[in-house]
């Protein structure tokens, strides 16, 4: 089942983002996020009328997607970043096709332009997700993350609705 999160499934979405602040470089945060300050992240999001989906099964978070703002600035309005993010269990289900089926309606519905995706390299399988969707690559930054003692390219990914 895919619905919007809620307060209660900050704690798994917590635990499920933080498995990849540890052992992946998919995000360049490198320091564990505690349940508030997700919940506080889930909070902006959703007050910005954005979407922050969850994919459940058996009373169990095992996934989320999300879109938010791209910038702050007014003229920015229509453009989001997406992201998302699967419990280490749940791979290969297709679950990320399942919550990116439901967030890219959403999106269209809110009036939203511009999606931008990004992606350190190398990650095969959210290139494909991505590009499952109709986006298309545009950008790609050489050695701008640094992580695990190495030095790590980020690609983004960009659809017009």
């Amino acid at each position: 089942m895919i619905r919007s999160a809620t307060a209660q499934d900050c704690e798994a979405i917590a635990r499920i983002y933080n498995h990849y602040v540890a052992h992946t470089i998919v995000t360049f945060e490198e320091q564990p996020v505690s349940v508030d300050d997700m919940t506080r992240r889930v909070d902006e999001v959703l007050a910005a009328g954005l979407p922050w989906l969850v994919a459940e099964e058996d009373g169990h978070v095992l996934g989320y997607a999300y879109a938010g703002r791209w910038k702050a600035r007014s003229g920015y309005r229509f453009a989001v970043e997406i992201s998302v993010y699967l419990d280490p269990a749940a791979t290969g289900r297709g679950l990320g096709t399942t919550l990116y089926e439901a967030l890219f309606p959403l999106l269209r519905e809110k009036k939203i332009h511009a999606i931008v995706g990004g992606i350190a390299l190398e990650n095969p399988a959210s290139v494909a997700l991505h590009e499952k969707f109709g986006m298309r690559k545009i950008a790609h930054f050489r050695e701008i993350g640094f992580k695990f003692d190495r030095w790590i390219d980020v690609a983004y990914w960009e659809l017009t609705l």
